[in-house]
C-alpha cells in the first residue's frame, strides 16, 4: 500500500503517525495544492481567543495540539490575535511563542517546563519538504555557576527533555510563514538509548563548563548535543568563571539538541515524506 495524499501511512509504517496530513482546520484558510505547495485562502474567524486555561491533564493538551495539526500558522495567529511576519529571520521565537499561546502554556521563559502542572515541555520541531528537520532545537540556558555541582540526573537539560510535546511545523524557507503548517504532535519521552547518548555529551560539555574551561568549547562537540550562543545580540554577557575560579564576563550559551537527534526522532516516530518516495522508487 503506497501513501496517500491524505497522509495515510504506508505498508511497513504500522505505529507510526503521518507528519503532515492534508485537512484544514475550523477556518478553512488552509489550502493545499496539487503541487504540493501551501496558500493562504480567504480566512474565516469564528471568534479571537484571547486566552487559553491551561490544559488540565496529557490527555486534553495532546487533544488541543491534535486540532491544530493540519492547520497553517496563519490561521492559529488569526484566531489568537498575532501578527505573524513573512520569514523568521527577525523573529525567531515567534512560532514557539504562537505555538505556547494556542496550547495554553503558562511557563513563559521560567526555568522549568511550559506545562509545569504536567511536567511537559513543547518544542516546536521545524521540518523541510522530506520531513527532515531544519535546524538544531533549543534545551535551556546555562548557568556555569551551579552546573559544576549538578549530576545529570538532576541536570536542567534532562528536567527539561523528560516529557516533551513535539509539535513539527513546515520550515522551508520558500514558504511564508502564514502559510507553512503544523504537523501532527508527538508526546514523547527519551528512551534508553537517547538518554545514555544526551548524558554522555552533556557530562563532557558540562564537564568543561564546570571545570571553567567553557572558551574550549566549540560547535563541533557533542555528537547528539551541543554549546551554541545564546544571546539577542554579540555584546551580550553574563558572570561566569574561568579555570582559577575568578569571576568573567561571558557569552550567554545554551545547550541545544543537534538536527541529527531530531532527525533519528522523526524517522522512528513519523511517516515522512522521504518515505513515501523511498517507497515509490
Amino acid at each position: 500500500m503506497e501513501g496517500t495524499d491524505d497522509g495515510a501511512p504506508l505498508a511497513g509504517d504500522a505505529g507510526r503517525s503521518p507528519l503532515f496530513a492534508w485537512h484544514c482546520c475550523a477556518s478553512g484558510a488552509f489550502a493545499a495544492c496539487g503541487n504540493g505547495v501551501a496558500r493562504l485562502a480567504a480566512p474565516h474567524y469564528p471568534g479571537r481567543v484571547d486566552r487559553v486555561p491551561p490544559p488540565q491533564s496529557a490527555a486534553e493538551l495532546l487533544e488541543r495540539a491534535d486540532a491544530l495539526a493540519g492547520c497553517s500558522l496563519g490561521d492559529v495567529a488569526g484566531e489568537h490575535g498575532v501578527s505573524l511576519p513573512l520569514d523568521l529571520r527577525r523573529h525567531k521565537g515567534i512560532v514557539g511563542e504562537l505555538i505556547e499561546r494556542a496550547l495554553g502554556a503558562t511557563a513563559g521563559s521560567r526555568a522549568e517546563p511550559d506545562f509545569p502542572e504536567l511536567g511537559i515541555e513543547l518544542k516546536t520541531l521545524p521540518v523541510d519538504d522530506r520531513g527532515h528537520p531544519c535546524e538544531s532545537t533549543f534545551v535551556c540556558t546555562i548557568t556555569p555557576a551551579e552546573i559544576a555541582d549538578v549530576e545529570w540526573e538532576t541536570s536542567r537539560v534532562r528536567r527539561k527533555l523528560a516529557r516533551v510535546l513535539w509539535v513539527p511545523v513546515q520550515g522551508s524557507r520558500d514558504l511564508a510563514v502564514p502559510v507553512r503548517r503544523i504537523g501532527a504532535p508527538l508526546l514523547w519521552s527519551p528512551s534508553p538509548e537517547d538518554e545514555r547518548d544526551l548524558r554522555f555529551d552533556w557530562e563532557e560539555l558540562a564537564g568543561l563548563i564546570g571545570r571553567g574551561e567553557e572558551e574550549r568549547i566549540t560547535g563541533h562537540l557533542g555528537r547528539w548535543l551541543q554549546v551554541r550562543p545564546k544571546a539577542a545580540n554579540a555584546s551580550a554577557r553574563r558572570r561566569g568563571f574561568d579555570s582559577e575560579g575568578a569571576v568573567t564576563q561571558a557569552l550567554p550559551r545554551g545547550f541545544y539538541l543537534r538536527a541529527r537527534f531530531t532527525a533519528r526522532l522523526v524517522e522512528r516516530e513519523y511517516v515522512t515524506p522521504a518515505h513515501a518516495l523511498a517507497a515509490r522508487g
